[in-house]
């Protein structure tokens, strides 16, 4: 199973530091799956029972409007975790959708695995609450941002915190993500290519 999960195992023994000997009770309580792009992993009204670890591939998080409008709350490439985690805590309904982007495959985890994972180390006990940490952090800022940020700050900090994504993601997730218009994307970047622009 561990050569299907390169990503997900350098996470556990790396990021989380969990010993070997725990890594080989903890890596059989997951599981691993293939998804294709356009799957749907979690719909509005459904309990989020997992998060999704991503090893590789590329999903999204996102809320559909009464008018059909989608509002894209966060992307998962490479290495990073989507869930609801509001949904999986207190086993409510959700209010998300979770789909795949391209064809990716991710590991299941699921609130079990977290408990019994804290429970035998101590190590991923506490990284797990200091990754808590950084995403009520990132849920801030991000609120912030779209409060009172300009476009043009709200993709930079974009890019910072997704530099593999702009040539994944078509322009319209991007607007939709950032909370403008794709005119209005184009736009900032067409103003960012001009100040960067010097020439000879």
């Amino acid at each position: 199973m561990n050569t299907y999960m390169q990503n997900f195992t350098k996470y556990l023994k790396t990021k989380a530091n969990i010993a070997e000997p725990d890594f080989q009770l903890l890596i059989k309580k997951v599981e691993f799956r293939n998804i294709e792009k356009g799957e749907i992993l979690l719909r509005p009204g459904e309990v989020c029972k997992h998060s999704f670890f991503v090893e590789n591939g590329l999903l999204r998080s996102y809320t559909v409007d009464d008018a059909g409008k989608e509002h894209i709350i966060q992307f998962g490439s490479e290495n990073w975790i989507v869930s609801d985690r509001s949904s999986a805590f207190f086993n409510e309904p959700s209010d998300l959708f979770i789909d795949a982007i391209e064809d990716t495959k991710v590991v299941l985890i699921s609130s079990d695995f977290l408990n019994e994972a804290s429970e035998i180390s101590a190590s991923f006990r506490n990284y797990n609450q200091i990754a808590l940490q950084n995403h009520i952090r990132h849920q801030q800022k991000r609120i912030n941002l779209l409060l009172s940020a300009s476009a043009e700050r709200r993709y930079m900090n974009f890019i910072k915190l997704y530099p593999d994504l702009t040539l994944r993601v078509p322009q319209w997730m991007i607007a939709s993500y950032l909370g403008i218009t794709p005119e209005s994307l184009s736009r900032v970047r067409k103003e960012l290519a001009h100040k960067n622009f010097k020439p000879n």
